[in-house]
């Protein structure tokens, strides 16, 4: 069996990363996991930790450990109940791991208590893993309920003497725990004089919605209060409690008596839990937010001291890599970011959290539409695609406004430079990756080998956005990080570049043959490929001296060839074909592709044998079983066409397939190598390198390496530190130094090596 892994745990140690808390994260480190399971409503994990004992984690949150568990337990349960003069009947809503209910039962004066909870998986596996917490399950006492806790406080007025909610945080279906709804729904389940105590979130976290709950609940109850404890594995160190009851002037500060064998709680320690720090009682009792101003707030606070100007920009595009870039747009507080997609939902979805964001449904092709939004705008960055880009920069042109993109400069964008310059705007393309990321790093070392005397004789540039090794687990070595179509596509462009002073061009029929091995660490096993028309970057970057010019793609060892195969089956074919439909199965449809007399598996690989005339029987084997993984044999298995034609009803197929799984991360790799000539003679091989991982909790390396550029580059134009009117592209010192300065700021610099 294969050992138990779990996305949260990394090389030993669990992380636990939520929007819920952004910025910070409590990492344990983990001796063995224990169990992991996906339940009908969470992702239930269960570790040994080395130094907290069993820990139990829902969804990415801790919930409990042996270690610490009691400060949580103790004190939601005996604030409401030792301040009750007599609690008889207790309902539990959550805490399936049973320590509410083990710390209830300390009341003497307790008869009955329920737990609801409506995951089963929380008992049962705290049963296994938690046994102190969970032993009480069996007093005959306790009833257990695998339920709605909606449905069942809904089913029970007027009943219980105490109600308390150990509730996840506020996020998903748990959010409606901190609503008005589910206050009502505990108020007129409580008996006359009833209590409430309910997980209340982090004062140093939540201390807005804590103030929202204080204000809700005054409003449903005569007596309503917070009070907090302290737990290490907590976010923050510290939780807090809403405190309700039913009978005007009850005191809940107070206990009525002791509680028997705790180890946090006491009666002193229950009277300290309402006594709130300064910055907490300022705000709840009095409104006031006395919290320090850091970051975007204090830059928020200096910009309107001096009056900084409003700038809107307009977004458009919700793919892969626009969410960075967002990202960076918003960090500076005078801007205010419109997010347009075709959808609005879209739209919402890349926004959500953002600060100064609206979203905007906007179809592209409606060009009345378009103009109006551009125009509202001082900034639009086009991040749709490319062939919609000369549509933007128009309607930008009428309207006024700047415009940034990360795409090549297509010849109908070009065509608007004198327009564009005629508008006053600055128009800055290729500013992603590659392109983008590359061209500033290329000005750099061309410019300083200038600047020495020396000359470029060779220049050769790479970039692949690839799966990480350890997730690089299919036969094609590769998952998708952006359009499969866009992927698929770039495949078949024809190539040109410069070779010992000669202009070398491939067609992009034959463009995987042209792939070779590639050197540039021992870790890994790439292969190159060139792309596009590298000849025109002698000129570009300034140096009419190389002999040797080229920018391609990396890709894993085998890539090609199995590409190459998908070419010679007609895989990657665009023509629509009048047979593709839905009644065929995959088997059916390869028939057709490759000719085949029938569809029996063993007449479909001879045919594909026949078409790719491969190399070996080992090579044959790999690719064979590579189409079998994708199911191009099967002849159960309908197909799903899409768009009429065998490439995109492949990309569907293969966006299933390869696309990448929770937990696992892209890799970017990026570099140029300078064949340096120097004034005496001597010669140097210089490189430049960026490898760059996703994160599997937060962006992966693709669109951090796309957007953020996108960014940095957007803030340059508004600042006015970009600002060379026309259609731009970053292949001057001018345009390339403020923008690297910045992305090294931020942690995206090349490594510069001389071999």
């Amino acid at each position: 069996m294969a050992p138990l892994s779990h996305p949260s745990i990394v090389d030993g140690w669990f992380r636990e990363i939520s929007s819920q808390w952004p910025g910070q994260a409590l990492t344990l480190k983990v001796n063995k996991i224990l169990h992991v399971e996906k339940s009908l409503y969470q992702d239930v994990l269960v570790f040994e930790s080395e130094t907290f004992g069993n820990v139990l984690v829902l969804d990415g949150a801790v919930q409990c450990t042996e270690r610490d568990e009691f400060s949580y337990q103790e004190m939601i349960a005996h604030l409401p109940l030792a301040s009750h003069p007599n609690p008889k009947k207790v309902l539990v809503i959550g805490g399936g791991d049973g320590g509410v209910v083990r710390e209830v039962l300390k009341h003497g004066s307790v008869e009955e208590v329920v737990l609801c909870d409506i995951d089963e998986a929380v008992p049962r596996v705290s049963k296994q893993y938690l046994p102190h917490m969970s032993a009480l399950f069996s007093d005959p006492r306790v009833t257990v309920f695998i339920g709605d806790g909606f449905k069942f406080l809904a089913d029970n007025t007027a009943t219980y003497d105490a109600i308390i909610t150990d509730s996840s945080d506020p996020v998903g279906p748990a959010a409606a725990l901190f609503e008005k709804p589910y206050f009502q729904l505990m108020h007129d389940a409580l008996a006359p004089g009833g209590h409430i105590s309910t997980q209340g979130e982090c004062l140093w976290l939540h201390l807005p919605l804590i103030a929202e709950l204080r204000t809700m609940t005054r409003g449903l109850f005569p007596v309503a209060e917070y009070a907090f404890t302290t737990i290490p594995t907590y976010p923050s160190g510290q939780i807090g409690f809403v405190l309700c009851s039913k009978e005007a002037g009850r005191d809940l500060r107070t206990p009525l008596r002791k509680v028997p064998n705790t180890r946090y709680y006491n009666s002193e320690v229950h009277k300290a839990a309402f006594v709130l720090p300064e910055f907490g009682r300022a705000l709840l009792e009095e409104g006031r937010d006395i919290l320090p101003k850091f970051g975007r707030a204090a830059l928020e606070i200096k910009n309107q001291s001096e009056n900084k100007p409003t700038k809107k920009v307009l977004l458009l595009g919700s793919g892969f890599v626009a969410r960075p870039c967002a990202e960076y747009v918003v960090r500076e507080p005078s801007n205010e970011l419109t997010i347009a997609c075709r959808t609005l939902e879209s739209a919402k979805a890349l926004g959500e959290g953002l600060p100064s964001t609206t979203a905007l449904s906007l179809d592209v092709l409606d060009t009345a539409a378009l103009e109006a939004a551009v125009a509202a705008h001082d900034l639009v960055i086009s991040l749709i695609p490319y062939t919609f880009h000369a549509a933007v920069i128009s309607a930008a042109i009428k309207g006024k406004t700047h415009v940034v993109t990360t795409s090549y400069v297509s010849p109908a964008m070009r065509e608007l430079d004198a327009a564009a310059k005629a508008a006053g705007i600055v128009v800055l393309n290729e500013i992603g990756l590659d392109p983008g990321i590359d061209h500033l790093y290329a000005v750099k070392t061309i410019g300083e080998v200038h600047a020495k005397g020396g000359k470029v004789k060779q220049f050769l540039s790479y970039c692949g956005g690839l799966p990480a090794p350890e997730c690089a687990n299919n036969p094609l070595g590769y998952k998708f990080s952006w359009s499969s179509r866009g992927v698929l596509l770039a495949l078949l462009n024809s190539a040109s570049f410069l070779s010992s002073s000669k202009k070398l061009s491939v067609p992009g029929s034959e463009l995987m043959s042209y792939a070779k091995p590639y050197y540039i660490s021992p870790a890994f096993a790439f292969v190159a490929y060139p792309n596009r028309d590298s000849t025109p970057y002698r000129e570009w970057y300034d140096i009419p001296e190389a002999e040797t010019v080229v920018r391609g793609t990396l890709r894993y060892q085998g890539f090609p060839q199995f590409i190459g195969a998908l070419v010679k089956l007609g895989w990657l074919d665009q023509t629509e074909k009048s047979w593709l439909v839905d009644s065929l199965t995959w088997a059916q449809v390869m028939q057709k592709a490759v000719g085949a007399a029938d569809v029996e598996e063993s007449t479909l690989v001879a045919s594909v044998k026949q078409l790719c005339v491969f190399p070996d029987e080992s090579e044959a084997s790999r690719i064979i079983s590579g189409l079998r993984w994708i199911g191009l044999f099967s002849q159960t298995e309908k197909v799903v066409p899409r768009a009429g034609n065998l490439l995109d009803t492949l990309c569907g197929r293969l966006e299933t397939l390869m696309k990448y799984e929770e937990g696992e991360r892209d890799l970017v790799m990026l570099q140029h190598k300078f064949v340096v000539e120097w004034a005496d003679g001597t010669e140097q091989t210089l490189t430049s390198t960026l490898e760059a991982y996703g994160s599997p909790k937060g962006h992966s390396a693709m669109a951090l390496t796309v957007g953020l550029p996108a960014g940095i580059a957007t803030q340059l134009v508004l600042d006015g530190v970009l600002s060379t009117p026309g259609v731009q592209v970053p292949y001057s010192k001018e345009i390339c130094d403020p923008i690297r300065e910045i992305l090294e700021l931020e942690g995206l610099g090349l490594i510069e090596k001389i071999l």
